[in-house]
């Protein structure tokens, strides 16, 4: 230890002093007074700082102080290497906060000014950079650098800050923590969220893939015409063959066409609190963009084409007023979307774009708008006010079925597809040459054609219940929505002695 070594200034006069960083002597200082001084060591790697010409330590003068203005220049031996601020100097003057090594082993030291008459205090952030100045500058291995400095910064914390101030740093550090982790688990149900949201809008990309799919292609119509020249299609000898067999059946038949509405319509997904629509993201040139899975990217950004879902369906007019009955997955196509309620949990509604019938006879499509839906059965009320006054519409039965009933079952299963293979190969030339493949453009022009006409499927009752009629007249995707009619007079059957229409209930 040296004469002049402790924490308290003994000397009013000294301005400068080593603060030792590493060894046996660390967290104390060795105050610099006097023109020349030398620097020595011991076996233990301690140092002593003292006038020259004093007896050095065992292993001798390592290094010279010399007084130079306010600070001090040291000098190197020729026999101990000096390394100030990591690199290996023979002379330097010294400047605030520099860094020395004596020897390749010797203690670590910190050159620092005070203003006279100051105590030694090492405050957080001073301890903090010691750790970090050592980190930096020793040649130590990495892990044992890293080992030390904390090492050391734990036990500078320990015993040289107040009691007070460890346990409010401990507290700091705490609530730190706290927040750490409530920040964590937060940005973890954030992820969860974005990636549910971005789950849910990906599985409706896949069904707007689907959708693209199911549409009208060039191939279609020639697969098509090549079918129309070999035979009729199923429905429509379905329909020869029911005509043939029942003069009944087709009275009924002939006087519900005209009251058979087809449903056409497409629907998207809008935020509620900013009402942007999901839209397709597009890039530079406005060209959709897609997913590697060949799935259309979806957005609220931007100013893409709004992503819709098409759809058909069947409704029958019930009232002189244009009232019409459907099923409620008819009116409400959305409900069938995979992971529908995590999309409206992440502030999406659906909403319909747009909503059309069309009836046989009548070229031009009429609006279509949504008046109520049952909460307990799958039944809708439709209302179109600008349908034709002079319309037929179809009563509901008040009557009880019995097994072995016939029944009659109108629609439009299939939707576009079926009334194309009845049009003729003239018609699908026309429509392929012309390239009228869209959704909506389809449709326009087979009413125009008076293509719109509904098909039949005659069937048996086979069981009853108090919910359900079970028959078996064949029906399918498109054709949910339409009447199942007696075949003695032209009714809609209720379900046992309910005041209900039975709309088909085959999935769409």
């Amino acid at each position: 230890m040296t004469d002049n070594e402790n924490k308290t200034v003994r000397d009013e006069s000294a301005t400068a002093a080593l603060e030792i960083l590493t060894g046996p002597a660390r967290g104390t200082a060795s105050w610099l007074s006097g023109a020349t001084l030398e620097v020595s060591l011991n076996d233990q790697d301690m140092i002593r700082v003292a006038d020259a010409g004093v007896n050095p330590l065992e292993n001798g003068v390592v290094a010279r102080l010399h007084r130079s203005g306010a600070s001090y220049e040291i000098e190197a031996l020729a026999a101990t290497p000096l390394w100030i601020n990591g690199e290996l100097v023979e002379s330097k003057q010294l400047q605030q906060r520099d860094l020395i090594e004596f020897g390749d082993k010797g203690p670590l030291s910190r050159y620092r000014m005070h203003r006279q008459g100051d105590r030694v205090r090492r405050s957080l952030g001073d301890m903090l950079d010691d750790a970090i100045d050592y980190t930096r500058v020793s040649r130590r291995p990495r892990i044992a650098r890293l080992q030390r400095a904390l090492s050391d910064f734990s036990r500078d914390f320990a015993f040289e800050t107040t009691l007070l101030f460890r346990l409010t740093v401990i507290l700091a550090l705490v609530i730190l923590g706290v927040v750490a982790y409530q920040q964590y688990r937060a940005g973890i149900l954030l992820q969860k969220q974005a990636e549910t949201s971005a789950h849910q809008i990906e599985k409706f990309a896949r069904s707007l893939t689907r959708t693209s799919e199911e549409a009208l292609r060039p191939a279609d119509l020639q697969r098509l015409r090549q079918e129309l020249r070999h035979s009729l299609s199923a429905a429509a000898q379905r329909l020869e063959l029911l005509e043939k067999r029942s003069a009944a059946s087709t009275r009924v038949i002939a006087e519900a066409t005209r009251s058979i509405v087809f449903l056409q319509g497409s629907y998207g997904y809008r935020d509620i609190e900013s009402q942007r629509m999901l839209r397709y993201q597009t890039d530079a040139t406005g060209q959709p963009l897609f997913s590697l899975r060949g799935q259309p990217l979806l957005t609220l950004e931007g100013e893409g084409e709004i992503a819709r879902r098409e759809f058909t369906g069947t409704a029958f007019l019930v009232h002189g007023d244009g009232a019409l009955l459907t099923n409620r997955h008819v009116a409400l196509p959305w409900e069938d979307d995979p992971g529908l309620e995590e999309l409206v949990a992440q502030g999406l509604e659906p909403v319909i774009i747009r909503f059309l019938g069309y009836v046989p006879d009548i070229e031009n499509a009429f609006p279509v708008d949504l008046h109520k839906v049952s909460e307990d059965t799958d039944l809708a009320l439709l209302t179109c006010s600008e349908v034709v006054d002079d319309l037929p519409y179809i009563k509901l039965s008040n009557r009880s079925l019995q097994a072995g009933d016939e029944v009659i079952v109108m629609g439009y299963p299939t939707g576009l597809r079926a009334m194309l293979a009845q049009t003729g190969d003239s018609f699908l030339a026309e429509l392929q040459q012309d390239d009228s493949l869209g959704f909506w453009e389809v449709a326009e022009r087979l009413s125009k054609a008076h293509f719109i006409r509904p098909l039949a499927s005659r069937g048996i009752v086979g069981q009853l219940s108090t919910s359900t009629v079970v028959y078996d007249a064949d029906t399918t995707h498109g054709g949910s929505g339409g009447p199942v009619l007696t075949v003695r007079r032209l009714r809609s059957i209720p379900p046992l002695s309910r005041n209900t229409a039975v709309p088909t209930s085959a999935c769409r």
